[in-house]
């Protein structure tokens, strides 16, 4: 701790503590201790040390638990916004992605689905529901529309759907996104492990390949204090 700096020192420690969750120092589960003997360990007064495991908890690194005290629960997934599949990020990121397939089914498509994918009214498209978990924990509810045909969702337990568009599609090439918020339904906070109301992220996705043609329309679920979107912003010259 750098006592000179102008820094707050619960803001130092909140920072140290961040830096060791995100490189396995402090890997989830370790119990930290109560605030009393943080304190002493670290010579650190006790609200300096109640406020920066406060930010913590709040950022959704940390937890108390009665009983147990203060845990390192799982950091959050940061993605950044790129053309890239949510599997492949989190498995680049050792967070050892798993997939539940809910729904594969052809169906219909709606007025929606039919203008993100280019087709007619009640043309026949692929639907799939999936359930994403990272290490073993709830992370996001997938859902998308697909051309009939495109691909063969029998590999999505075990590999991610860009995959296997990249193996169906000339290219995949660009896509047009939107990114939003809102409470969670009952049945959707079920499946995600939260309670009825709590924020999720929102992100609904059209991909193009090289030819223009629209190759998926996802529209997706992310628990709020597990997941977040990096944006990169560039000054215009």
């Amino acid at each position: 701790m750098d006592r000179a700096s102008p820094v707050p020192l619960y803001f130092q420690l909140a920072r140290q503590l961040e830096q060791a969750v995100a490189d396995g120092t402090l890997p989830p589960g370790t119990l930290l201790g109560n605030e009393i003997d943080l304190a002493a360990r670290l010579g650190l007064s006790r609200p300096t040390v109640r406020q920066a495991i406060r930010t913590l908890v709040d950022r959704g690194l940390l937890v108390r638990r009665r009983g147990v005290g203060t845990q390192v629960v799982h950091s959050r997934v940061r993605r950044p916004l790129e053309l890239s599949s949510l599997y492949d990020d989190l498995e680049a990121a050792g967070h050892h992605p798993a997939t539940r397939v809910l729904v594969d089914r052809l169906e219909p498509a709606g007025p929606a689905v039919a203008a993100a994918l280019g087709v007619p009214e009640g043309t026949g498209v692929h639907y799939l529901e999936r359930l994403r978990t990272a290490r073993g924990e709830p992370l996001a509810y997938l859902r998308n529309h697909l051309p009939a045909g495109l691909v063969d969702a029998a590999a999505l337990e075990t590999t991610g759907l860009y995959r296997l568009l990249r193996a169906a599609a000339p290219t995949l090439h660009t896509a047009r996104q939107s990114i939003g918020a809102r409470a969670a339904a009952p049945e959707e906070a079920a499946l995600l492990a939260e309670e009825p109301g709590a924020p999720l992220l929102t992100m609904e996705r059209t991909t193009f390949d090289a030819t223009g043609r629209p190759v998926e329309f996802g529209s997706h679920l992310y628990r709020a204090g597990r997941y977040s979107f990096e944006f990169q912003l560039m000054v215009r010259p």
